[in-house]
C-alpha cells in the first residue's frame, strides 16, 4: 500500500529520473524530446497516436491483428532501432500481469518505443509501480494508461484461496494477497469468484491510479486516459472492462 506521504509528494528530480530511466547517453546531448524527430517518424509506418482516443484506436487495432493471426511486428526495423538510441516517446503505458502469456508488445502488435511497459503479478500497484507509471505520463507526455488484466491470473487465483483458507503465503508472495483481498466477493463461488476478483482489481488500480494528483490534472485536461481491460486467454481478445 502506498503512503499517504509518500503518494502525494512531487515527482523526484525530473533530471535524475531522465539519467536513470531514459538514459545517460540521451540525457547527456540533450536529446529527450517532446515528440519523435521527424527522422523517427520517416522510419516508421504510421505516425505516433496523441491523443488518448487514438491511442486506444491503435492498440484497439494491434489486438485485432493479434487475435486474428495478421500481427505486423512493426518497428522492429534497423532504421527504427537507430532512431531510437536518441530517446523514446512510447503512445501508451500497459500497467499488466507478469504472467508469461501475456505480454504487451504481442497482444497488442506494437514494436521497439511504442509502449512503455510496466508489469507485476495480479497486476498489484505499489510505490514502484506508480512512479513508473508517473514518469510516463509526466515526463513522456504518454497519452494513454492501459490497468490490463487477465483471464485465469494466477496471482488473483492464489489470494482468492489464501483468503478463502487463511493460509499465509510464503514471503513476499503474501503481498499480493494483502492487495487483491479488498476486491474478492465472497458471495461468488467457485470459480466465478476468482473471474469477478480479476475485474474488480483491474478496476480498484484505476481507481488508485486516477486519484493521484499529477495524472488526475492530465486526466481533467483531457491529455490523458486511464482506461482498465482484459486480456481473455481462450479468445486472446482484450476489451474494456466495465
Amino acid at each position: 500500500m502506498v503512503g499517504n506521504s509518500e503518494r502525494h509528494a512531487p515527482f523526484g528530480r525530473r533530471r535524475l529520473v531522465r539519467a536513470g530511466l531514459a538514459g545517460a547517453v540521451a540525457v547527456a546531448a540533450g536529446l529527450v524530446a517532446d515528440s519523435p524527430s521527424t527522422a523517427t517518424r520517416a522510419a516508421r509506418k504510421t505516425a505516433r497516436p496523441g491523443t488518448p482516443e487514438s491511442a486506444l484506436r491503435e492498440l484497439a487495432a494491434g489486438n485485432a491483428r493479434w487475435r486474428t493471426f495478421h500481427e505486423r511486428h512493426p518497428d522492429q526495423t534497423r532504421a527504427v532501432r537507430q532512431t531510437l538510441i536518441s530517446g523514446q516517446h512510447p503512445f501508451a503505458a500497459v500497467l499488466g500481469c507478469v504472467d508469461s502469456r501475456v505480454p504487451p508488445e504481442l497482444v497488442f502488435d506494437q514494436g521497439l518505443g511504442d509502449l512503455l511497459t510496466v508489469r507485476s503479478a495480479g497486476p498489484v500497484l505499489d510505490e514502484a509501480v506508480l512512479a513508473s507509471i508517473t514518469y510516463g505520463v509526466l515526463e513522456l507526455d504518454i497519452p494513454l494508461v492501459i490497468v490490463l488484466g487477465h483471464q485465469s491470473c494466477g496471482a488473483v487465483t492464489a489470494a482468492v484461496q489464501a483468503a478463502r483458507t487463511g493460509e499465509q503465503l510464503p514471503g513476499h508472495m503474501q503481498y499480493l494477497v494483502d492487495q487483491i483481498r479488498p476486491v474478492i466477493d465472497p458471495s461468488v463461488q467457485g470459480a466465478a469468484r476468482v473471474d469477478a476478483a480479476v475485474t474488480a482489481n483491474v478496476r480498484l488500480v484505476r481507481s488508485r491510479l486516477v486519484a493521484e494528483p499529477g495524472i488526475a490534472a492530465k486526466v481533467t485536461a483531457g491529455e490523458l486516459a486511464v482506461v482498465g481491460a482484459r486480456y481473455e486467454l481462450t479468445s486472446q481478445r482484450v476489451h474494456q472492462t466495465r
